[in-house]
C-alpha cells in the first residue's frame, strides 16, 4: 500500500498544494490531473523519493519511504515526461540498456517482444533518432513490460501517442493492476481504464 499524509509542496515562496492525502491499494490506479504548474510532476517526484515534501509523509507498506531507501526503490518504476531514449542507440538497445541500468537485465528476445507488443515491430533495429515522437515514447514505455516492479509512477505517459498506442498502453496498465500492481500517473486526458480500478486526484 502507498499512502501520502498531509503533503505540502512549496516552490519558491508559493505553496502549490497542501494537506494532500491519499491511499493507494494493490490493484488500483491514481490519476493525478491539474493545470500546468499545479505541482503534478512535483508530487510524482516526491512519491519516488526524488524530492522532499515541505510537510507530510509518504509511506510504503506502512513504513516511511525515506527509511526504506533502496528497498522501496526496488519496488518502483518511474517513467518521466521526457523519457530516457538515446538517439544513437537502436530501439532494441535502448530497451535492453534501460532494463540493465534498472538492475533487471533482459535478453534480446524479451526486449523485442516488448517493443512489438507496443507496436514497434520492424523498427526494433532502427536508431532512435529516426523514430517519430510517438515511437520514441513507446520505446521508453517498454520498461513497463521488462522491469517487474509493483508500483509504476508515470509522468504524462500518453504524450505523443496515437489512439491505437493509447489503447495498447491502457491494456498494459490494466494487466499490471489485475495482478496486484499499482500505478500513479499524470495526464491531461482520461484513460479508458476500468472504473473500479481508477481514482482521480485534482491539484487545482
Amino acid at each position: 500500500m502507498l499512502e501520502a499524509s498531509n503533503l505540502e509542496c512549496v516552490r519558491g515562496e508559493k505553496s502549490l498544494f497542501r494537506d494532500l492525502s491519499f491511499r493507494l491499494e494493490a490493484g488500483a490506479c491514481l490519476m493525478v490531473q491539474g493545470a500546468n504548474g499545479s505541482g503534478k510532476t512535483s508530487l510524482l517526484r516526491m512519491l519516488c523519493g526524488l524530492a522532499q515534501p515541505a510537510q507530510g509523509e509518504i509511506r510504503w507498506g506502512g513504513e516511511p519511504i525515506r527509511k526504506l531507501a533502496e528497498d522501496y526503490r526496488g519496488e518502483l518504476l518511474y517513467c518521466g515526461h521526457a523519457g530516457a531514449v538515446k538517439d544513437d542507440l537502436t530501439a532494441l538497445e535502448n530497451a535492453q540498456i534501460s532494463a540493465t541500468l534498472a538492475g533487471a537485465p533482459v535478453d534480446e528476445a524479451s526486449a523485442r517482444q516488448a517493443l512489438r507488443q507496443l507496436g514497434l515491430k520492424g523498427r526494433e533495429d532502427l536508431p532512435a533518432r529516426v523514430l517519430s515522437a510517438g515511437q520514441r515514447r513507446r520505446v521508453a514505455l517498454s520498461r513497463l513490460l521488462l522491469e517487474k516492479r509493483r508500483l509504476w509512477v508515470l509522468d504524462e505517459p500518453l504524450t505523443a501517442l496515437d489512439k491505437a498506442a493509447v489503447t495498447t498502453l491502457c491494456g498494459v496498465i490494466d494487466a499490471h493492476l489485475a495482478t496486484g500492481g499499482m500505478a500513479v500517473l499524470t495526464s491531461h486526458q482520461d484513460l479508458p481504464l476500468a472504473a473500479d480500478r481508477i481514482a482521480h486526484l485534482r491539484l487545482d
